[in-house]
């Protein structure tokens, strides 16, 4: 008998005790906090994503749970150079470590070289899936090169000209120094 897992319930001991494996091909939407960072956001967007369960023994040892994950989407932007959307490619491939709970999990992290997370029965794959996109997302997304042309000037000619039309305020203050002297 095969047990089925559920990537919004997983049982994370028995998906790695089994080599558990699970691929989904997700629409973009149903990842709410990833969505509202979209720009132009549209149902064909996928996530591709795959999950492997690992269980690592070693002499002496209970042994450790391991989960290996690969996703994979392309996600609208605005590109920060020209201001038009660009689709950007996103691809995340990283591995867990499960230990027994948070506490052994922080009391690990500053001397662990891998990323830890605490065991459940009822963990939420989808989610582990979307915080790792939303870190995968470029601060300044932009095109390799920009579809049109993008003005590089460090200011604008009609400012400059409006610029140089001003009196300066120190010569009318002068001016009216003089005027005092003059009485």
């Amino acid at each position: 008998m095969t047990k089925e897992f559920s990537p919004d319930r997983l049982d994370v001991k028995a998906f790695a005790q089994v080599s558990g494996h699970l691929s989904g091909h997700d629409s973009l939407l149903k990842y709410e906090r990833l969505s509202q960072e979209a720009k132009g956001l549209h149902p064909d967007l996928r996530v591709d994503w795959t999950a492997t369960g690992e269980l690592r023994t070693e002499l002496g040892d209970s042994g450790q749970l391991w989960l290996h994950m690969k996703v994979q989407a392309t996600f609208p932007m605005e590109c920060q150079r020209c201001l038009t959307p660009v689709d950007v490619p996103l691809a995340v491939e990283r591995s867990f470590r499960f230990v027994a709970d948070e506490a052994t999990a922080e009391a690990l992290d500053d001397e662990s070289e891998e990323d830890l997370l605490a065991l459940s029965r009822e963990f939420d794959l989808r989610e582990l899936i979307e915080d790792e996109l939303l870190m995968a997302l470029p601060v300044v997304p932009r095109h390799d090169e920009c579809p049109t042309a993008v003005p590089l000037a460090s200011s604008d000619g009609d400012f400059e000209a409006a610029s140089a039309e001003k009196p300066n305020p120190f010569a009318a203050l002068a001016s009216l120094r003089k005027e005092e002297k003059g009485q």
